[in-house]
């Protein structure tokens, strides 16, 4: 099962810490806000993925499986 990186907007307030934890999957705007690459997560970083979801201070970001 593929995993995936999703943002919850209304929740995400523009800190930027998942893009300085899965940098290779998510960077940045010009504003601040988180822009995801949409590829799978491998298998190798989902542990990772998992902890910058947690990570995340207003619990925007999640990582689900499709």
């Amino acid at each position: 099962m593929d995993q995936h990186i999703d943002i919850d907007w209304t929740s995400c307030r523009g800190h930027g810490l998942c893009a300085e934890l899965l940098p290779e999957h998510i960077t940045l705007d010009e504003w601040g806000y988180p822009l995801v690459n949409g590829t799978p997560v491998p298998s190798r970083t989902v542990k990772r993925a998992r902890r910058a979801a947690a990570d995340c201070p207003v619990l925007a970001l999640k990582v689900t499986g499709s």
